[in-house]
């Protein structure tokens, strides 16, 4: 079965193809995207302009002609916090529908951090351990811990990349004193996550999702990303440490050049590397390791489960008698275990 999964993202719109079936790891078979930072459209008011809008919309377009090209039997939509936090997001939503007949379910912040846990448990199994995963987006910053396949504590903190340069580093380079400001700023926020935090459990496995962590991974001398998924990706503290300081000192020019660093996330990709290296120092974590699936992969793998519990597909992913398109809002309430 091809499945489509369309993210607006709040850097990125991309609509990722996969073939798969339940049980089957999902094989990834097309993908189309662009660069759309919505962020970079908001108004003084915090809404999205009438410019962001059309270049989503006509962008999604491009995204369901390209679906359908290819075949897609099946596609999920959502968005996450550059829409569900802009002041007229659900203007936006309609219109899009209205316009697309494209339903985007809207994550919060904590399911966000729910399916991208479940991904990662789906991609290391039940040998490792518990798992606390890290996922830094343009707008948000996700924390997720759990034993089981679904977290027991699932929290979103407004420390995205994006929103944190935007707000916070508005000189490039930046001045040491907004550096400064920064960093106490992210501190504070993550301290205060930490002690909602449920005593963490060993043996423990840490991870961490999101383009953020992989260019971060990339730039203290992991594998790129021709080298395959397969391949084991580390970051570590120390090293993260001393790359904070050389950020810190470029401009998003000279940040571009990095390996693994993009023209688009340069001017970024400082505020990114200071939160990560906060939630590390915060949760004490000296070393973790870089997880291909994440939000996507996740809400593919809870669509194949849902299909399959309903007889909407069969063992070998052909659809059943009755299949249908499932709204994917269906799928969401829940996804938080309770505390045990």
């Amino acid at each position: 079965m091809r499945l489509g999964v369309l993210d607006i993202g709040s850097n990125t719109v991309h609509l990722l193809l996969v073939d798969a079936h339940p049980g089957a790891r999902p094989v990834p078979y097309a993908d189309h995207k662009r660069s759309l930072p919505l962020i970079q459209f908001l108004d003084e008011d915090g809404a999205i302009g009438a410019e962001g809008q059309d270049e989503l919309i006509g962008f999604i377009r491009e995204c369901c002609d390209f679906a359908e090209e290819h075949e897609a039997e099946d596609m999920i939509a959502f968005c996450t916090s550059a829409i569900r936090e802009a002041a007229n997001g659900a203007e936006v939503l309609a219109r899009v529908r209205e316009e697309t007949s494209v339903h985007l379910a809207e994550l919060s912040g904590d399911q966000e951090a729910a399916m991208t846990y479940f991904a990662v448990r789906r991609w290391h199994g039940w040998g490792v351990g518990s798992i606390l995963n890290f996922d830094i987006g343009g707008g948000s910053f996700e924390i997720a811990y759990g034993e089981d396949e679904l977290p027991t504590h699932a929290q979103s903190l407004p420390l995205g990349a994006g929103r944190l340069t935007r707000d916070r580093l508005p000189e490039d380079p930046p001045s040491p004193k907004s550096v400064k400001k920064l960093r106490k700023h992210i501190e504070a926020r993550l301290e205060e996550a930490y002690a909602q935090f449920p005593a963490i459990k060993g043996p423990l496995c840490v991870t961490a999702t999101s383009k953020t962590f992989r260019s971060l991974a990339r730039l203290t001398g992991a594998a790129p990303s021709a080298a395959g998924p397969f391949v084991r990706r580390t970051l570590r503290a120390d090293d993260l440490q001393l790359w904070v300081n050389r950020l810190a000192a470029m401009p998003a020019e000279d940040r571009a050049e990095l390996p693994g660093v993009s023209e688009v996330r340069a001017p970024q990709v400082l505020a990114g590397a200071m939160v990560a290296l906060a939630a590390m120092r915060t949760f004490g974590v000296a070393e973790l390791t870089i997880c291909p699936w994440a939000l996507r992969e996740g809400l593919i793998l809870n669509r194949l489960d849902a299909l399959m519990l309903e007889g909407h597909l069969t063992a070998d992913g052909r659809p059943g008698v009755g299949h249908v398109n499932l709204n994917p809002d269906a799928l969401l309430p829940g996804l938080v275990q309770e505390d045990r």
